[in-house]
């Protein structure tokens, strides 16, 4: 399969810095693959150190920071030597390792010229413990689970993804049952790279759906393994409750929703730990579409979504032949799938926040930052037009540059652009 994340490696790789690269995202979004396939194609040898599977080796930056030692015990145990440039290092499953993650800052001091990448499947709860990591002294680099031009390649439909990346909108309009078939499997196979591949070779929807379970009763274990034993109910809890919060029309996060008479404070630290570790995306409201959205962030309102839209059907009983009955699949349970596909879309090359005025019953899904200007993204899963919301606020805020994502074929507007739900990826390329 081809990832396009191949080529923000090379990118670290060809600038170089001196800087290690810490690889994030979720357990069996393919990191472990992604570098192995990196490694392969660009450095002559690859010194893979797992430090789950090489339990001897966790005590590998104990004693002291002294890279040539460190290089010294890699060679020993991987028979590969290590040289500048040539050899790729890569640390899997550094959290594994006491002090892995501070042994990165004195790469990037005293050895850079050698290419180190990290990686580990919770990794960002690490991450999120180290309050003393050096900054300055890494790249970090996220990785999602398959978005659907990968989805494409891997079904080897190379050529719509040409089109796609031509922005060719005719030929895109001549193709458009073409595209429109194969997202219904991409709603149902998602982007985890295993179920992927396996659809890819003998579509069977059952297959994949059981290797979608496996997946979500490893992330179950991981909550028991990992996340402190108090707040694991919790976590559990809140990660069940993603389909019914999806599932109502204002997609709102509420916590009476994980259990009636549920508060804030109870439930902190499980909505943390799961977005830590990159089981979900929370989507956080602004009070102006105004920049930096960040700014204007407000902390108590947001929305969160899954991963990937496969776990999240697998999670809600999604059945397959729903994927036949015409476009039902794009409005199972009021177009939440559809959501989740559009924000999975997105986060790949940005950071989505959502704005609303309840007041008013008004409400505009996602808003981006491109370039000097806030863009509203208004998404509708079926043909039904209306876009009251997103004409209002585009009049409202003066936006010269709007975008409704809907199952219409692409057109210009004199307000606004209407871009087909299969290339949604083309907004933020």
């Amino acid at each position: 399969m081809e990832r396009e994340a191949i080529a923000n490696l090379l990118k670290w790789k060809t600038a170089h810095k001196g800087k290690p690269l810490i690889l994030e995202g979720a357990r069996q979004v393919g990191k472990t693959w992604l570098v192995r396939e990196f490694a392969s194609r660009y450095y002559k040898n690859l010194a893979y150190v797992n430090f789950e599977e090489m339990i001897y080796l966790r005590n590998l930056f104990e004693a002291d920071f002294d890279v040539k030692r460190i290089l010294t015990a890699i060679n020993a145990a991987t028979h590969q030597v290590c040289l500048p440039g040539e050899t790729l290092i890569f640390f899997d499953e550094i959290q594994e390792a006491k002090n892995g993650l501070t042994a990165l800052k004195y790469f990037c001091e005293n050895a850079p010229d050698y290419h180190v990448v990290a990686a580990g499947s919770l990794l960002g709860l690490e991450l999120h413990k180290q309050t003393s990591f050096p900054v300055g002294k890494v790249q970090f680099m996220t990785l999602h689970p398959m978005n659907f031009r990968e989805f494409l390649l891997a079904m080897g439909e190379e050529g719509l993804v040409g089109l796609l990346a031509e922005k060719d909108w005719e030929n895109i309009t001549l193709f458009a049952n073409k595209f429109r078939e194969l997202l219904k499997q991409y709603y149902y196979v998602g982007g985890m790279p295993e179920a992927v591949l396996s659809f890819s070779q003998q579509q069977d929807w059952q297959e994949v759906r059981g290797i979608q379970q496996d997946i979500l009763q490893s992330y179950d274990r991981d909550f028991s393994k990992h996340a402190p034993e108090e707040i694991v109910p919790r976590i559990r809890q809140l990660w069940h409750s993603v389909p019914a919060q999806l599932s109502r029309e204002n997609r709102k996060f509420i916590y009476g929703i994980i259990k009636e008479g549920a508060r804030a404070r109870e439930y902190e630290i499980a909505l943390q730990w799961l977005f830590d570790s990159g089981l979900i995306h929370r989507v956080g409201a602004v009070t102006a579409a105004c920049l930096p959205l960040k700014a204007y962030e407000d902390r108590s309102a947001f929305k969160i979504y899954a991963m990937d839209i496969g776990l999240l059907g697998a999670m809600s009983g999604l059945d397959a032949v729903t994927i036949v009955k015409g476009n039902e699949v794009f409005t199972e349970f009021k177009g939440a799938l559809t959501e989740q596909y559009v924000l999975q879309q997105l986060v790949q090359a940005t950071t989505p926040f959502y704005w609303s005025k309840p007041s008013r019953r008004q409400e505009v899904d996602f808003l981006i930052q491109q370039s000097d200007k806030v863009v509203p993204i208004e998404v509708k899963a079926e043909e039904n037009l209306r876009a009251k919301s997103l004409r209002m606020f585009v009049t409202e805020n003066q936006s010269a540059t709007a975008y409704r994502v809907s199952m219409s074929n692409y057109r210009q507007e004199d307000w606004m652009t209407n871009v087909p739900l299969y290339a949604v990826g083309t907004i933020v390329e």
